[in-house]
């Protein structure tokens, strides 16, 4: 198979390493697993317009994008519109679509796992129009990522600090809004503090991710509003997986939902996948079922491939 890695040469652990040898190792690494691989390192401001441009080559059969979350979700759009499988190399901090798709984490047993990988079709989910693959989020979740955007860090671990320090700011005040949901069960509206969609139902682990990612269902999950110390309280049993049992939390699994704003304020934001984007009084949020074609991970052993 002739594939293409776009390498966000800006993007978490790339940004430290010798992308030319890392090409060249894993060009040897592909050729022995039968494929042809070409490289192409580009800017983060560039990284999409190469994404394109290697979907839209019909010389290309597959591409694969390493980076953050933010180039994979972008990877993963632009593969749901063109129909082309991705390959997906965590180079990022949290690495959550990797995590869910079971991609090894160090970059040279995920290179070795998409080398030996099989193409597969798995869900996608769309938030007017906008594909993601983990997470659209309005409220607290959105605030925490605006903090953190105008934080300085230079490393993972400095971005990981960086996400606690704005969990810490956002708690003060914590964000109250009405929102209501329509969905196939019937409509509500409530008073929340966060609303979080997710691509499939999330786990239960520290750092939460799609259980399934051809379940065909979004997970719908609500923070209800709450104090400071209880909005605290809930941070605490996310990174500890114990969020499902707090008593702020609600959650449910659809095939779609309408989401409506009613008092939505001017530059009021929404996440996507780790990204701000304005918020919409309405949002659409769709599931498509199995209209994403990735790479699933082949078997690597633990020790280094490459």
């Amino acid at each position: 198979m002739r594939i293409r890695a776009i390498l966000n040469k800006d993007g978490g652990t790339l940004r430290t390493m010798d992308l030319d040898e890392l090409c060249v190792l894993a060009k040897d690494l592909f050729a022995r697993e039968g494929h042809e691989l070409e490289c192409t390192m580009v800017a983060g401001e560039d990284v999409e317009e190469a994404l394109k441009a290697a979907a839209s080559d019909p010389s290309v059969e597959a591409v694969v994008a390493g980076g953050g979350d933010g180039t994979i979700s972008a990877a993963a759009g632009i593969a749901f519109k063109s129909n082309k499988p991705l390959g997906v190399l965590p180079a990022g901090t949290m690495n959550l679509f990797a995590r869910a798709l079971g991609m090894p984490l160090e970059l040279d047993r995920a290179l070795a796992a998409i080398a030996r990988g099989e193409v597969d079709r798995i869900d996608i989910a769309t938030a007017n129009g906008r594909p993601f693959v983990h997470q659209f989020g309005v409220g607290i979740h959105a605030r925490l990522v605006r903090i953190r955007n105008n934080m300085v860090y230079r490393s993972r671990v400095g971005k990981m600090l960086a996400s606690m320090r704005a969990i810490l700011s956002s708690a003060v005040d914590p964000p109250r809004f009405d929102v209501e949901l329509h969905t196939e069960k019937g409509d509500r509206t409530v008073t929340a503090t966060g609303v979080a969609i997710s691509n499939n139902p999330l786990d239960d682990s520290p750092v939460p991710v799609a259980e399934s990612l051809n379940s065909g269902r979004l997970g719908v999950y609500v923070a209800h509003s709450v104090s400071t110390g209880e909005l605290l309280n809930l941070a605490f049993d996310v990174m500890t997986g114990r969020w499902r049992a707090n008593p702020a939390v609600s959650e449910t699994e659809v095939n779609g939902i309408v989401l409506h704003f009613p008092k939505r304020k001017r530059g009021t934001h929404a996440v996507v996948d780790g990204e701000l984007i304005d918020l919409e009084t309405e949002v659409v949020l769709k599931l498509h079922a199995q209209a994403l074609p990735v790479i699933r991970p082949g078997h690597v052993e633990r020790s280094n491939e490459i």
